[in-house]
C-alpha cells in the first residue's frame, strides 16, 4: 500500500480533506461494503454488490436486494429489532 494510505485506507484518496470524523466513517463503511458476505440462499461467502442495493452471489447466481450497503435482508433486520 501506499504511503499516503497507510492509516488512511480506502478514504486516503480524500487527502487533507472534509474533516477527520468523515473520512474514518467512510473507511468503516467501504471495509464492510467490499468485504465478503454470505449468500442468504446458499450461505456461501460469494456476495458482491452489483450497485446500491442489489447485490449478487458468484456462487449460485442469486440476484437480490437489500440494505445500501450491507446484503442483510428487511426479515433479518426486523427479527434483530424484535428482540
Amino acid at each position: 500500500m501506499s504511503k499516503r494510505t497507510e492509516k488512511a485506507g480506502s478514504s486516503g484518496r480524500f487527502g487533507a480533506r472534509y474533516g477527520v470524523i468523515v473520512r474514518n466513517r467512510i473507511k468503516t463503511i467501504e471495509a464492510h461494503q467490499k468485504g465478503k458476505h454470505e449468500c442468504p440462499v446458499c450461505h456461501h461467502m460469494a456476495v458482491k454488490r452489483i450497485s446500491s442495493g442489489i447485490w449478487y452471489c458468484k456462487h449460485c447466481d442469486t440476484k437480490f436486494a437489500a440494505t445500501a450497503y450491507s446484503p442483510d435482508t428487511k426479515k433479518e433486520l426486523s427479527k434483530v429489532s424484535e428482540q
